[in-house]
């Protein structure tokens, strides 16, 4: 049986083929779709590769996870233009049963030079998979659900590896950031946290500014700090404009 790792990869390879046999990773009985502007089901998928695929995209994995019954992803899409994403399936067996992503433009490297996907891949620290789920869910809620700023270098390396397009290196500028009202990031709610090793993504509902939003953070750690992010940030669209009843969350 191939990991689920292979599983999202071959799926979402159907992007540049637009075959619509790439859909068979899906359950089409029990799919679950939170990608507001995606139709419900695997004729929905399948329908939209058809359409991406006559605009010769081409999908890029930088980085790609296993955890427990879910699998996410690091990608670079390029549609014409190009867009960062996280995308995260849960399966059952071999085929994925439910989705969600968080996409955004790709910006220019940020003011320390960094791009949205470079930086470091390696996995490792299998064994403190759960330590580093924890501390990254407490750093969030803490830090910025609760806006406990002082906290954050209990958490953050001082010499953080910072991959915002907006924000530069160093756990100062990522307080700065986090309480800069011209960015204006207000952290409401985790809602998921998923992890393999050294790598912890949380996905979390919050505010940019006026824009409801969805923050995707993926963290790289070493002996409990956090000592790189990544990051997108996507406006969550009106309800009158989703394409199924499932939500972004």
């Amino acid at each position: 049986m191939s990991s689920k790792k292979e599983l999202l990869q071959t799926f979402l390879k159907g992007i540049e083929t637009g075959d619509a046999m790439a859909a068979a990773v899906v359950n089409e009985a029990k799919y679950i779709q939170h990608n507001p502007q995606t139709h419900e089901g695997s004729e929905g998928i399948a329908s939209l590769f058809a359409r991406l695929s006559k605009t010769d995209p081409k999908v890029t994995f930088h980085r790609v996870f296993e955890d427990g019954h879910f699998a996410f992803a690091h990608i670079e899409y390029d549609f014409s233009s190009l867009r960062t994403a996280f995308e995260v399936f849960r399966f059952e067996g071999s085929q994925a049963v439910e989705h969600w992503d968080n996409i955004q433009p790709s910006q220019p490297p940020n003011p320390s030079g960094r791009s949205m996907l470079d930086g470091s891949r390696e996995i490792c620290d299998l064994d403190k998979t759960e330590a580093n789920r924890a501390r990254v869910r407490d750093f969030v809620q803490e830090v910025c659900v609760k806006q406990q700023f002082d906290l954050l270098p209990s958490y953050v390396a001082p010499e953080l590896h910072q991959h915002h397009p907006g924000i530069e290196d160093g756990a100062a500028a990522l307080s700065h950031a986090l309480q800069d009202a011209d960015l204006a990031l207000r952290y409401s709610q985790i809602h998921r946290v998923l992890a393999e090793g050294n790598f912890v993504l949380c996905v979390s509902e919050g505010w940019r500014g006026e824009a409801h939003s969805s923050f995707y953070d993926l963290f790289r750690l070493s002996q409990g700090q956090i000592i790189e992010q990544w990051n997108t940030t996507e406006t969550v669209p009106p309800r009158a404009e989703w394409k199924n009843d499932n939500g972004k969350f």
